[in-house]
């Protein structure tokens, strides 16, 4: 067997795989061209036999990567636009450079993207953007980044619970309580959610505060339509015709993002259907242009410029024993796409 350590070869690490030098290469530093079973396969023996790749393992034991990767789900998003905007302004006070991935809600893709700026020897990693309830895909996330760190490498994540990092955490359902409470007290009670994708944490966490409020007030949760779509201004914009379509009685749509509120909006000025005579809007987050929609957007407000800042800052930190957590808060903002419930 060959000798485990620096001085073993990636070749000798393609022999034990079965596979050509070129694939040991692309498996280890997750480059396209090789099916995900036969990367595993690679990695697999690899950590066997106790590879490191020299200049991988130089870079971040001695701190001298100037690189900080930064994984979104959407980048056209404002909520991570302004999240990103929080870790360039640190970056820039550090003098780093940030580059910045872009996920699209799909947790292999995610991994992949974790693998890349790992093969490109980053000093630290930023996760931004919600989990996944499926503890089988947060497992294998969770591993890659405790090899990274064993290796040196530093990672904060924000609006993740499971991978055992420093982590930043939205107020997601205090938020959703404050959002189902706040339309409960104007009266209504045929109120609707324009979800987002199933199994993300988020949408997870944000019903949960709205069912809460909805539960408090004497009402069973489970009577509240609840459309998932994508996270985006085109899914709110198929969760508001199917809201209409089904349950034209609603008198209050909550989406779960600002995202999916401007869909929503869209959709009922389209259908000349005044807001908030006729139907109350909600969103989530407090996006920059919140305030500049028409009418302007009640919202819970995340602090997420700050959020930014906070990740990056736990992730330059001296490494701690224990997972450090830093809760954000959250305010209710009341605006103009909020009334009392019509008679």
């Amino acid at each position: 067997m060959p000798k485990p350590g620096p001085r073993l070869r990636l070749v000798d690490v393609a022999e034990r795989a079965g596979v050509s030098l070129a694939t040991a290469s692309r498996s280890l530093t997750g480059r396209d061209g090789v099916s995900e079973e036969v990367a595993s396969r690679v990695r697999q023996v690899a950590a066997e036999l106790g590879y490191v790749a020299n200049p991988y393992a130089r870079t971040l034991a001695g701190g001298a990567s100037s690189s900080v990767g930064l994984v979104v789900h959407q980048v056209d998003d404002p909520y991570f636009s302004e999240i990103a905007g929080g870790v360039i302004q640190v970056a820039g006070e550090q003098g780093l450079m940030v580059q910045i991935c872009h996920s699209g809600r799909d947790p292999h893709y995610e991994l992949r993207q974790i693998r890349h700026l790992i093969a490109q020897r980053v000093g630290v990693i930023v996760i931004a953007g919600s989990g996944y309830n499926d503890p089988r895909i947060e497992a294998e996330t969770r591993a890659e980044l405790t090899a990274y760190q064993t290796l040196g490498g530093r990672v904060a994540v924000i609006g993740r619970h499971a991978l055992g990092v420093d982590a930043v955490l939205p107020d997601n359902e205090a938020g959703g309580f404050a959002l189902g409470a706040h339309l409960l007290d104007l009266g209504h009670r045929r109120i609707a959610v324009a979800a987002g994708t199933g199994g993300l944490t988020t949408v997870t966490d944000r019903m949960a505060g709205v069912r809460r409020a909805v539960r408090e007030r004497g009402l069973d949760p489970d009577s509240l339509p609840v459309v998932h779509t994508d996270f985006t201004r085109d899914g709110g914009c198929a969760a508001t015709e199917r809201i209409l379509r089904d349950h034209p009685d609603t008198t209050a749509i909550i989406a779960l993002n600002d995202a999916m509120a401007m869909g929503v909006l869209s959709v009922l000025r389209g259908r000349k259907i005044s807001v908030p005579k006729r139907m109350s809007v909600v969103g989530f987050d407090d996006v920059s242009v919140a305030a500049d929609l028409a009418p302007a957007l009640t919202t819970v407000r995340l602090p997420m410029t700050d959020m930014g800042r906070m990740a990056l800052e736990l992730a330059l930190k001296p490494k701690s024993t224990r997972a450090r957590r830093r809760p954000t808060g959250h305010q209710l903002v009341v605006r103009d796409s909020t009334g009392p419930a019509p008679r």
